[in-house]
């Protein structure tokens, strides 16, 4: 979509403007986006090859609306980690854009709840220490060169849960990275009417498209932060020189510039990995850019072609995507999927949907994983899925209110 000048201001307002249950949000280190209602919904597709015929469907759609008169011709949504279930893409009824998010200070996370939450741990720590042996094991008798598991957490209140302070929460500490927040098709048996919104802060840019330039972002390979500045900086050094961790980013690189390469005239892969972090975490980092060969090639489509990457599930992807089915004992939904946007032209922007959690109005699901390779140890990947977990849970204000079920 072209842009035009936006102030700081008018982002802020975006992010204040966020309605659950009406609205989708999105911002990205550049820009920041707030949709509101829904005037088509994408039909649903299911089987095996759902995710490459979504794109050539999402275009229909948008051709339907303009013939009906709908001027906003963008899709705004979430596609799920399975890529043959259901994808969820609206058009909305409305579409604001502003500048990138912009705070004056990193004032502490509110709470989204006065009450307690009762936390549930799914699967119990000592079943993924098992799971992480048991693909370990995997990896010695077969191909499978790296798998990601996941936990997650299950936190439920008394009270109903704020998503509005929740989501500012997250964007405050995630101005370099991607902040979302996707009203999910109904679910019955939840609370709050069966509504749901999956909201989070992804530090991880799956694809984007701008005219003719792509730019994927990969994360493999991750340290946690320290509030001691010199034992923070030791962190990241030994994360870049860990042989295990350079290994597990060089799957996905490769993997990543494999499934960009046969739609683009050029492609820039770097040679190694660079440094980031957010507040909370260090990762292993490359910039993947390229010009397209097609115009016609969108951004959903690329973001089809890579999905899922060995960032979120493993390589080889088949039997990743098989481990993970028989490992972990729960419905990844849109967790380690994607969520954004794409317009009528082809541009978009499609973020890698982790650091997130799915929500209704009483309870949250947290995620969060780690990438086993050979070198991993199941304390080790146990120690990564509970940094993050913390994280997520200062970030959203929800530390000092959390008990472990017994």
């Amino acid at each position: 979509m072209s842009e035009r000048p936006m102030t700081q201001t008018l982002a802020t307002q975006l992010l204040d403007s966020y309605e659950a249950g009406s609205s989708f949000f999105f911002a990205s280190p550049k820009r920041t986006l707030l949709t509101r209602g829904t005037f088509a919904t994408v039909p649903p597709l299911e089987g095996p090859d759902a995710l490459q015929r979504l794109p050539e469907h999402v275009t229909t759609v948008l051709n339907e609306a303009r013939n009906a008169g709908h001027d906003i011709p963008v899709v705004v949504g979430a596609v799920p980690f399975d890529g043959s279930l259901s994808s969820h893409l609206v058009v909305p009824m409305t579409f604001q854009r502003g500048g990138p998010l912009s705070f004056d200070t990193a004032s502490p996370a509110r709470p989204s709840s006065t009450a307690r939450y009762t936390v549930r741990p799914v699967p119990e720590p000592a079943a993924y220490l098992h799971g992480v042996a048991q693909a370990l094991e995997l990896m010695r008798s077969s191909p499978l060169r790296k798998v990601v598991l996941s936990r997650s957490l299950h936190l439920d209140t008394p009270t109903p849960i704020d998503l509005t302070q929740l989501l500012r929460n997250l964007a405050q500490r995630n101005t370099a990275g991607y902040t979302f927040a996707v009203d999910l098709p109904a679910q019955p048996g939840t609370s709050g009417g069966g509504r749901r919104t999956l909201i989070g802060a992804s530090p991880e840019l799956l694809v984007s498209r701008s005219g003719l330039q792509v730019l994927a972002n990969p994360l493999a390979g991750s340290a946690a932060r320290s509030a001691d500045p010199v034992e923070d900086q030791r962190r990241a050094s030994a994360l870049m020189a860990s042989p295990k961790d350079l290994h597990e980013h060089a799957v996905v690189i490769d993997a990543v510039a494999e499934a960009l390469r046969p739609y683009c005239k050029t492609l820039d892969v770097p040679a190694g990995p660079s440094l980031i972090h957010t507040p909370t975490m260090w990762h292993l980092s490359s910039r993947i850019s390229g010009e397209l060969k097609d115009p016609s090639i969108s951004s959903l489509t690329l973001a089809a072609a890579m999905h899922p990457t060995p960032a979120v599930c493993g390589f080889p992807t088949r039997l990743a995507h098989e481990a993970i089915g028989s490992i972990e004992p729960f419905d990844r939904g849109f967790y380690t999927g994607t969520v954004g946007w794409c317009d009528a032209t082809g541009d978009g922007q499609w973020a890698v949907t982790i650091r997130c959690a799915e929500a209704d109005e009483r309870t949250l699901r947290l995620f969060a994983g780690a990438g086993i390779v050979v070198g991993s140890t199941p304390e080790s990947e146990l120690a990564e899925t509970e940094a993050k977990f913390r994280t997520m849970l200062q970030a959203m204000g929800l530390g000092q209110g959390a008990e472990v079920q017994p």
